[in-house]
């Protein structure tokens, strides 16, 4: 049996083989100076590293380079659809501009935010976008001082000051104060809101109990507090409102996860969506409108947030001269459903 070759192909090959110079496969491999390649070469170049199996050595991309091309991208539940579909907004933009993405799960807790941030620091990545529940801005600083930008999603305002600190967000308070306002609309009269306290949950809650408090009649507060964030936690939470003895009219959840466990609650229980309860959401995963009756809910376009983020970090990352952090705002919208 003849042995394989163990030969690697280099760039001196791929440029022997399309009859160009080294510097024009290099320039090709690293999407340099591309209007003064004309299109015939570049073909060339391609199709040589195609017939030669040629695979750049990323090692010494990175010694040339002083550059990873990898990002980190830090969320705190990937098992909650809203995640994916932002790391995947995240992947396509980056992915567009020759940049790798590694995904990091903090499962929302202190410690491990906090061991990501030390981890980063060891220069692994190009720079960080994020979803923190528990850092704060100066947490960052050892980031930002070796260079390595940082963008997070927030859930609500924050100026970035002088540091490459870039955050985006939506406006959590006045997205949940329009939740509950429609409802309100409606007519209902008992609306009970299940949430927690974490991420944006406490700005949810924010925007939940101004809408009862600029109401033209008097209401009553009626939150239950889960810990889990989740279907599970949804049901759970649920299943302590109607213990109470009195069901409310209409129910606002933290997310669509939440909301959907509240609605098997409520069909465990024999009662009518909407008829009975109503139900609305936040965030507007992808099941929100596959399951019955359909959820309304709050969208965000998780996917555009996780392009946008990107592209503001691949934009600090290309330009060499510094410039203050940005602070950009996304819209929401209040998709209406069969829910509510």
């Amino acid at each position: 049996m003849q042995k394989k070759s163990s030969y690697k192909p280099t760039q001196s090959d791929v440029a022997a083989l399309a009859g160009v110079s080294q510097t024009t496969v290099s320039l090709v491999l690293n999407d340099e100076d591309i209007a003064s390649i004309p299109p015939e070469t570049r073909k060339k170049v391609l199709d040589a590293i195609e017939t030669l199996g040629y695979v750049p050595n990323s090692a010494a991309r990175i010694l040339r380079t002083n550059r990873t091309f990898a990002l980190a991208c830090i969320i705190p539940d990937i098992t909650n659809p809203f995640y994916p579909t932002f790391v995947n907004g995240i992947q396509d933009e980056a992915e567009q501009n020759g940049y790798e993405v590694i995904i990091y799960n903090t499962h929302g807790l202190a410690e491990k935010e906090a061991k990501v941030l030390k981890t980063i620091q060891e220069g692994r990545v190009d720079g960080m976008i994020g979803v923190f529940f528990h850092a704060k801005a100066q947490d960052f600083l050892p980031l930002l001082t070796r260079q390595i930008p940082v963008v997070r999603l927030e859930v609500r305002q924050h100026q970035s000051g002088s540091w490459p600190l870039d955050s985006i967000f939506i406006d959590n308070v006045k997205a949940a104060h329009a939740a509950t306002s429609y409802l309100i609309s409606e007519g209902h009269k008992q609306i009970a809101l299940i949430t927690g306290w974490d991420g944006p949950a406490r700005a949810r809650r924010e925007g939940y109990l101004q809408a009862l408090e600029s109401a033209t009649e008097p209401y009553t507060p009626w939150i239950q507090d889960i810990s889990i964030f989740n279907e599970e936690g949804g049901y759970a939470g649920m299943q302590a409102i109607l213990k109470e003895g009195q069901v409310p009219s209409a129910v606002f959840a933290g997310n669509d996860l939440l909301a959907i466990g509240a609605m098997q609650a409520i069909k465990a229980a024999g009662l009518r969506i909407p008829q009975d309860v109503a139900v609305v959401g936040f965030d507007d995963i992808q099941v929100a409108r596959l399951i019955s009756p359909s959820l309304t809910t709050i969208r965000q376009a998780q996917d555009e947030i996780g392009k946008r983020a990107a592209a503001l970090m691949i934009e600090r990352l290309q330009r060499e001269d510094h410039f203050d952090g940005r602070v950009i705002e996304m819209p929401f919208e209040l998709i209406i459903r069969e829910s509510a």
